[in-house]
């Protein structure tokens, strides 16, 4: 029988022989932004009631709290591993981060994953243990994430419609990838780094809409810098184990397509097609197309709850199997909840962290208004391919009027991307939600957008650090 390709080498050779001299300008500015919406999210996921659990657990592990990697949000300083562990979990715990879709039309909308939660706190970690300089680190980010989002487009769309999460069993790969980079490893220790952080894959969709789902990241983030540290004291691991015939890509979903990855690594690069996109509300992005029509359909129309008989929302057969929940009770179900997003927009007209709390999904306007909303398949959408996430609104007045309209992607995507600034007014959103002063937040911005000039990185993780005595008071007045 004839050999696999060689794709775990191929990877290696990539992660440690790409110089930032082959990085796009267009390419690290998208990184960039990426960077900062990752930040801004791990202020405010730390807030959340996962980062209260994930410091309590910390606690009683006896590891030193004033030396190492910086808790973003908090004034921990931790071993890089669990640093990476409880940014990541962070950055995805409103699920207000980055993704990134796939192109191929049977990919099931692309194999979604979060590019940045995995990738960025193992790389930051690592380079606030060395203090780095921010191209160093920006050079690692881009480079994890390309690895992550390639591999994850190649597999068989198997992969994720059985319920693996894509975030999560990519992430681990990606995030060894950027660890091996930060750390110096040469290809043939990075070919193993891969594999191990191969090994520590998982994570179940069946977990969308609790605390775990955004543990899968910070597992994954966890899982990247063990494989690379380990592996530069010498531990072994095979070196075709993402291609080999009991490697993940088999194993995990039944193979994969060489077309999407082979030579592909870097031509070009994701973040220059098919893009990231960075999300304008903190639900999973499937909802987004969608609420994007209803506001843009309310505003334009000026519609009031009281006007509205029926909201009917139609998308392709693989959105409800993602959104799963019809009549959400917490917070964390509502960001898979079509009918959540679509009742709150219209009671409110906005989307933000405010608006997904326990509190608000158990109002009882709220719960009446989710009962007006039906979601299921529309013939269009689904014949519009999966690679898109099509939604079709028609929002049906008690007067007998229908107002109706329909979007392929939402704001935030490369069809219909935020601005710089608009990033920038995110980030600002995320850290005053997370107790960051707005002096010390505008002094961030400034900072990663000027990343590459920037000659050590503890001055941006001194900036992320916010005292204990000052996040009790905000979060009191929360």
């Amino acid at each position: 029988m004839a050999r696999a390709y060689p794709l775990t080498a191929e990877i290696a050779r990539f992660v440690a022989g790409t110089t930032p001299a082959r990085m796009p300008r267009e390419v690290m500015r998208h990184g960039k932004r990426s960077l900062l919406d990752g930040l801004g999210l791990a202020l405010a996921g730390n807030a959340a009631e996962s980062g209260r659990l994930v410091r309590q657990y910390l606690k009683t592990l006896g590891l030193p709290a004033d030396r190492g990697s910086t808790v973003i949000g908090t004034a921990l300083r931790l071993p890089p591993r669990f640093a990476a562990f409880a940014n990541g979990i962070a950055i995805h715990a409103d699920d207000y981060d980055d993704t990134q879709l796939a192109v191929a039309r049977d990919r099931v909308y692309g194999l979604l994953t979060h590019p940045t939660a995995p990738v960025l706190p193992a790389v930051l970690a690592l380079a606030e243990q060395d203090n780095r300089s921010g191209l160093d680190l920006l050079a690692a980010y881009q480079i994890g994430v390309e690895v992550e989002t390639k591999l994850s487009e190649s597999i068989h769309p198997r992969h994720y419609t059985d319920g693996f999460h894509s975030t999560a069993t990519f992430g681990a790969i990606g995030a060894a990838a950027g660890a091996a980079r930060l750390l110096g490893l040469d290809a043939a220790q990075t070919a193993q780094a891969l594999s191990l952080g191969a090994s520590q894959a998982a994570g179940l969709r069946e977990n969308f809409g609790t605390m775990t789902k955004p543990f899968h990241p910070g597992r994954a983030a966890e899982s990247g810098v063990l494989a690379a540290e380990l592996v530069r004291l010498g531990w072994t691991a095979a070196p075709d184990a993402l291609e080999a015939k009991r490697g993940f890509l088999n194993a995990a979903g039944g193979g994969y397509d060489p077309r999407a990855i082979h030579g592909k690594l870097g031509k070009p690069w994701t973040f220059a097609f098919p893009g990231v996109s960075i999300k304008p509300h903190p639900s999973g992005s499937l909802t987004h197309p969608g609420m994007g029509v209803m506001l843009d359909l309310l505003l334009k129309h000026d519609i009031r709850p009281a006007q509205v008989r029926k909201i009917r929302v139609g998308t392709n057969r693989h959105m409800p199997n993602t959104l799963i929940h019809r009549r959400p009770k917490t917070e964390l179900q509502a960001k898979f909840s079509m009918e959540f997003c679509m009742a709150i927009l219209l009671l409110e007209r906005k989307a933000g962290l405010a608006q997904f709390t326990d509190a608000v999904v158990n109002r009882a306007d709220v719960r009446r208004m989710i009962r007006q909303v039906e979601f299921g398949v529309h013939p269009e959408a689904e014949a519009a391919g999966y690679e898109k996430m099509t939604t079709i609104i028609d929002i049906e007045l008690k007067d007998g009027r229908v107002f109706s309209g329909r979007a392929d992607f939402g704001k935030g995507s490369p069809a219909n991307p935020m601005s710089d600034d608009e990033v920038a007014d995110k980030f600002r959103e995320c850290a005053a939600w997370g107790g960051l002063p707005p002096a010390q937040a505008d002094k961030v911005i400034d900072m990663v957008y000027g990343l590459e000039k920037l000659p050590r990185i503890r001055s941006l993780t001194r900036l992320l650090a916010i005292a204990p005595a000052r996040l009790a008071a905000v979060r009191a007045g929360k």
